[in-house]
This record gives structure tokens, sequence and C-alpha cells, in this order.
């Protein structure tokens, strides 16, 4: 209902993914649903985030139309739903994917000790040398919007590849904008404050399984004939249709004997 009266003039739905939850999320989410029209995918058993967010793709691939919009953010008080407005105005302005950031100007982190947000900066500093996306300072932040047919290409594309990482902890949430990178994406980001002093519990996240699974991504992105290279190939067969660039890729999986998965 929050979402619903912050998006005034558009028809709003929420899909949660409730990952194998203790806490009751799937009765709440149908008590408080209301008016507001709600999808709810439950997994029997805690999958972790890379497969909770590679199942909310394939199901929104299959649902969104071209000039839909899909915000994704966290459900645990962390990711306040105010900034979806300015989220979805910045992605009007012809940008495909935008990020909130705590390194905008504006932006700022509440409730993360020093230790935490030391390792934060240093990962986001890697992820900017390695990767170099233009327009991205905050990597490992989740709370994004996307336009909806860049999220059903990127499933056509790249199929069950799109999260190849799933096994390696959080590194799912810096992958997603790797693998919409290699289409050509374009990016932004809206400053944001991440509250996780409102966090009731504590974080999942294994640090050092997220570090390892940041260092393999570089590894395959700067490889010989790896995630790079295929950029080369998938921007330009992407910008002639999809149906090309899922051919590109799929002659790229021929030759490279990609798995669909690393980690477990």
């Amino acid at each position: 209902r929050d979402v619903q009266a912050r998006m005034p003039g558009y028809e709003t739905i929420v899909f949660v993914v409730d990952d194998g939850s203790s806490d009751g999320t799937a009765r709440i989410t149908r008590e408080a649903a209301g008016a507001q029209k709600v999808e709810l995918l439950v997994h029997p058993i805690n999958r972790g985030l890379g497969e909770t967010e590679r199942d909310g793709f394939e199901f929104l691939a299959a649902q969104v139309a071209d000039d839909d919009l899909v915000v994704r953010l966290d459900c645990d008080d962390t990711h306040e739903p105010e900034y979806i407005l300015s989220l979805v105005n910045k992605v009007n302005e012809g940008f495909d994917v935008v990020n909130t950031s705590r390194f905008q100007p504006g932006g700022y982190q509440k409730g993360v000790n020093w230790y935490r947000a030391g390792i934060s900066r240093a990962a986001n500093l890697f992820m900017k040398l390695m990767f170099g996306m233009e327009g991205i300072k905050d990597f490992s932040c989740g709370f994004r919007a996307y336009r909806g047919k860049l999220v059903r290409d990127s499933v056509r594309v790249f199929g069950n590849s799109l999260l190849q990482m799933r096994g390696f902890g959080f590194t799912s949430t810096l992958e997603i904008i790797v693998k919409l990178h290699l289409l050509g994406a374009r990016f932004a980001e809206v400053p944001f404050g991440l509250r996780y002093d409102q966090k009731a519990s504590e974080s999942k996240m294994v640090s050092s399984t997220t570090m390892i699974g940041y260092f393999v991504m570089a590894m395959l992105y700067h490889a010989p004939g790896g995630w790079r290279g295929w950029r080369k190939r998938l921007v330009p067969a992407y910008g002639k249709s999809v149906d090309e660039a899922a051919a590109e890729f799929a002659a790229i999986r021929r030759t490279k004997s990609i798995p669909s998965r690393f980690g477990s």
C-alpha cells in the first residue's frame, strides 16, 4: 500500500520472493496486501540470494512489457520505499538501469560498523577498477530500477547463465549489472540512505564467500576470451535484435563450454 501511495499515476504490482523465511513473510504479505496487487513466490527452504534473484528475474521476464519498470529492493527495512520514485524518474531520463548509491552526494549509510563500512568501500573501489562501468559507484547495493525490456531480454539472451555466480553469496548483486553491461545497458545512480540501523536481524552475508566471488568474477571478466570479450560481440548483436544477441551468446557457449553456475 505504501508503494502505491508513493507512485501516483502508475499501476503497481508488488512481487515478493520469500526465501524459506521463518518469520511469517508469506502470511504477512497476504494479510497486508489489501487492494494492492501482489505476486508471491515461496521457496520451501532457504536457497540464498543468488537463487532468489534468479527466480525473481525469470518470473518477471515472463510477465513484463517493454515499457514496464522493475524496482528491486530488500524487505528488511534497510531499503526505504521513498527512493522508488526517484529511481523511476531517473530511468525515464533515458537510462536502462538506475542504482541507489551511498556514494553519490547526499547518500549515506546509518548503523553500519566501521569494519563493514571499510570493507564495502574497498570492495566497491575494486569493482570500479575491475569493471569500469560508467555511471556506477555503488556496485553492491541491490536497490535498483530496471527497464522491463532489459529484464526480459537478459533472460532470453543468457538463460541459466544470467547468474553463474549464485553459489558465491551476495555476488549475484554485482553479476546482474555486469551481465547487463555486456548487453550495452546505460547506467545511472541516485543518492540513497542505507538504513542498516533498522535491520531487525544480523546480515546473512558471509563476507569471505562474497569477496572470493568478486575475485573469481574479475578473473572471468578479464581472462582471454572472457566476459569482456563477450561484450564486444554481444553489444552490436543486441543492437540489431534480442534474437541476434541470443544467437551470438549461444555461439559463445558452444566454443567456450560455459558452465551455468560456479560455486556450490
